[in-house]
């Protein structure tokens, strides 16, 4: 008998508005033994979190309607708890200091390398354990 993956017990929020990435973040974290909920908006991540257990957010900056940003403000009034990173193609020193202000775990350039954000997501989760 297998014993199941103790990251099944994790669920991983990935909002971007572009399929492609959405998947190709899918396809890295769902063979960890992740569960992936894939959101293509702001409007739909929030909703997300509102009903799911989240235990972690990707948030791609640059959404229609609501940014990764304003985004990431409403999700922690709604979980303040809950690890955030922003991907973003275009970092800069006032995104990164505007993330960090509003509490986002990390700010991540796009692209990004499967061993970066899996690194990344695996300090998160593990810092957020701690504190809970």
């Amino acid at each position: 008998m297998i014993a199941a993956s103790p990251n099944k017990l994790y669920s991983i929020l990935i909002a971007d508005d572009e399929v492609g990435y959405r998947e190709s973040l899918r396809k890295v974290f769902e063979p960890q033994g992740f569960r992936t909920i894939l959101s293509s908006s702001g409007e739909e991540a929030i909703e997300i979190v509102q009903v799911e257990p989240v235990h972690l957010a990707l948030l791609d900056m640059h959404m229609p309607r609501l940014s990764g940003l304003e985004t990431l403000r409403i999700v922690k009034q709604i979980n303040s708890f809950l690890p955030v990173i922003i991907l973003t193609a275009d970092t800069n020193e006032l995104l990164l200091q505007e993330a960090l202000k509003a509490h986002a775990f990390s700010v991540v350039g796009k692209p990004v390398s499967k061993d970066l954000i899996t690194y990344l997501v695996t300090r998160a989760l593990q810092r957020s354990r701690a504190q809970g």
